[in-house]
């Protein structure tokens, strides 16, 4: 009896004990402290003001010029332009009449690599390839992201909705992809830290039972971050969800589940890449597009004819020339079929291309600091509702369909879009066709393995083969594994070219200080570790500083700090000053928008922009934000570029037709394609028949009630009958 007591006392005491320390520990996992990227301070703190309050702005590397990168292109083959001078003649001249600058015949250099393909997949192997020391070249036909990889849900994600059908299908590639994915994201926001930022996003529930279902989902979406995970999961109750999401439909809700992922800036993150390649030494060139592939007499791949689309769009016959290199990559997303047939008219095509609409509504329709997700919607499939650049976008689909160019959002993927959206918000909130401020297609490349059975379906993660000539393709995959594609593309180019990477001495700093990176650039993968151009002096603070030396307007800070990390000390300097006491500096180019003259120059002269659609769409994103603010910014673009690339007014016309052609594909309505600059920049552009002119109650003049307000005419008193003398 007397031993029982002790044990009776102790047992309860150690069980407390254990359910304590498993509490503490779930309470330490859940709130302990966390790296948040971007919240940490800048690696090369902001200029300062030296002795006697000289400052001292930034002095950045700068990559080669376009002409310059041609002529190394060039070189590869044997062929060598003396001066630089000689190479801007010979890019400029063509074949149209005048003689090109002379040339001269020398020895080959070889490049190891070529890639073909200038979106996300094809920039990144750049990067991993020229950061172990390879010779690498790139070239893309039109610009970089101008395709899949700047039309984009804006998520850098795991895919919540992989993981349940991992589950539920018991696919271990499926699980496979999210694992991958998780990782991923966070080597992403930790290398770009001011193109990507942590994103909550809402899932409603409309029944009790699925609270429990959802609670678990997002759980093991955390446990398979791992120690990559930044911020956990929680439950909402209704009256929390409505204070997060205010827009949200009251009716039939019990709560909801946060989870989080990343957001980023796709096409500002894929030059990032390319012009961060390009600094560390990769010859990069957009609007090259390879019109054949060279074989030796062993049948093997050993380079390229391409063309330069710029002599074209300038009334130039575009001159052809070789690239020599060891290894051939296609990293050309929905295109890659056709890059494979150039090799082997006979394959088999591996594509299936299917279609992704997305819309762009005002941003009063969501929160600025959440997202939502449908997970459900009328046809199975899921929709994202998420804040973007001041804007909120919609999407997506998912539909087969053939391979364009230039694809369009079609009015019914448009209307389902709206129709799931109005599901879920507020029945007094009326989501209008006139509300969407721009709609475009993005083609999502998946992918069949050549090497399965006809009977197997689509892989949904990538997919890396290499031709019996020797064309090695990465294709399929996702924005978020970008970099994971490119590491195993460039390690099976180093087995099947017999490359052999070397440590990168004399690396460029790119944060233009003595900082450098934390990565060893050894020959071995560092992607993971290799911070972007812009990244080195960026923190959530950079914009005051911005502020507080050149005058700009606070949201005009706060979104080139976002868009351009450090080298916004050089968009701003670039930008025109106002003659006003403030703003002091910066010209905004849309009164809607903060985008500056500034920017225009800025890349021009330091992103390769070649054309007006280059700067709207893939630098700026206005085109994609808002298509009737872009058309009205276009003829400004237009003069800007006209200064710095000397172009004259055949060429400025040509580029308004293409601007105004490339906008009606990302939802310009069709009665104002046939707009002149002229029409624009008299502001004959609001009152066209396929525009819901009375949208918003505007055109009155001022008074206590407009009468657009009211659907009889004035004066008219419904109560009363017609013939009354009231309503005479």
């Amino acid at each position: 009896m007397v031993l029982r007591r002790p044990n009776r006392i102790l047992k309860p005491l150690l069980y407390a004990s254990g359910a304590g320390v498993l509490g503490g520990a779930v309470l330490y996992t859940a709130y302990r402290p966390r790296n948040i990227p971007g919240q940490e301070a800048a690696a090369v703190p902001p200029p300062t003001y030296g002795e006697n309050g000289v400052f001292r702005p930034p002095k950045f590397p700068h990559a080669k010029s376009r002409e310059e990168q041609i002529a190394d292109l060039k070189r590869s083959a044997g062929i060598i332009v003396g001066t630089v001078e000689k190479v801007k003649n010979a890019v400029g001249k063509g074949l149209s009449g005048e003689s090109p600058a002379p040339t001269e015949k020398a020895e080959e250099e070889p490049y190891d690599l070529l890639i073909i393909g200038g979106g996300a997949t094809g920039s990144g192997i750049a990067l991993d390839a020229v950061t172990r020391g390879l010779k690498v070249a790139l070239v893309e036909r039109d610009d970089f992201s101008s395709g899949t990889s700047s039309k984009s849900t804006k998520l850098v994600h795991g895919g919540v909705r992989y993981l349940e059908k991992a589950v539920w299908n018991l696919d271990y590639n499926q699980y496979k992809l999210v694992v991958e994915a998780l990782r991923e994201r966070r080597y992403f926001l930790d290398t770009a830290p001011h193109l990507s930022a942590w994103l909550p996003i809402m899932i409603p529930i409309d029944t009790w039972w699925k609270i429990p279902y959802f609670w678990a989902g997002t759980k093991a979406y955390d446990f398979l971050a791992g120690s990559e995970n930044i911020e956990s999961s929680y439950f909402l109750t209704k009256s929390k969800a409505i204070d997060a999401f205010p827009m949200l439909k009251k009716s039939g809700l019990c709560g909801a589940l946060v989870y989080y992922d990343g957001a980023h800036n796709d096409s500002r993150m894929n030059v990032s890449l390319a012009m961060t390649a390009a600094l560390y030494g990769a010859t990069v060139v957009n609007h090259m597009e390879v019109t054949g592939l060279e074989k030796d007499a062993n049948g093997r791949l050993c380079g390229a004819t391409v063309k330069d689309c710029i002599q074209d769009l300038d009334g130039k016959r575009p001159e052809e020339f070789k690239i020599k290199a060891k290894g051939i990559i296609n990293a050309t997303g929905p295109f890659t079929d056709s890059i494979r047939k150039l090799d082997d008219p006979k394959t088999e095509e591996i594509v299936a291309p299917s279609s992704g609409v997305h819309l762009i509504l005002p941003g009063y329709f969501s929160p600025s600091n959440m997202g939502l997700i449908d997970p459900s919607t009328s046809d199975g499939r899921v929709i994202f509702f998420l804040p973007w650049q001041g804007n909120t976008i919609a999407g997506t689909t998912d539909t087969p369909t053939s391979i364009t160019r230039t694809p369009t959002a079609g009015e019914d993927e448009i209307d389902w879009i709206l129709k799931e959206i109005r599901r879920y918000l507020e029945p007094n909130i009326e989501v209008r066709r006139g509300d969407v401020l721009a709609a475009w297609a993005g083609i999502r490349p998946l992918v069949r393995d050549p090497k399965a059975s006809k009977t197997e379906g689509l892989v949904r993660n990538h997919l890396v083969t290499v031709s019996p000539s020797g064309l090695l393709t990465c294709s399929g995959g996702k924005w978020t594994t970008y970099r994971q594609m490119a590491e195993e593309t460039v390690d099976e180019a180093i087995k099947e070219f017999k490359l052999t990477p070397k440590p990168l001495t004399n690396a460029v700093r790119v944060s233009g200080t003595e900082v450098e990176d934390d990565a060893p650039l050894d020959g071995t993968c560092q992607t993971h570790r290799v911070r972007l151009i812009g990244a080195h002096g960026f923190s959530k603070t950079l914009f005051i500083n911005l502020v507080q030396h050149y005058g700009v307007e606070t949201d005009v800070a706060k979104y080139l700090a976002g868009a351009y990390g450090d080298r916004a000390w050089t968009v701003v300097a670039l930008s025109d000053p106002t003659d006003k006491s403030f703003p002091v500096r910066g010209k905004r180019i849309s009164p809607l928008y903060p985008y500056l003259d500034g920017e225009v120059r800025y890349c021009v002269r330091h992103e390769y922009a070649q054309t007006a659609t280059d700067v709207l769409a893939r630098r700026m994103r206005l085109a994609f934000l808002n298509a009737q603010a872009a058309l009205e910014a276009l003829p400004t673009v237009i003069d800007l570029m006209a200064e710095e690339l000397k172009w004259d007014a055949k060429r400025k016309e040509r580029e308004w037709k293409d601007g105004v052609s490339f906008l009606g594909s990302m939802g310009l309505p069709r009665g104002k394609l046939s707009l002149t600059r002229k029409d624009v920049e008299s502001g004959h552009i609001g009152n066209y028949a396929d525009e819901e002119y009375h949208l918003y109650a505007r055109h009155d003049k001022p008074d206590e009630t407009l009468e657009s307000d009211s659907k009889y005419p004035k004066g008219h008193n419904p109560v009363m009958a017609s013939e009354a003398k009231a309503n005479k």
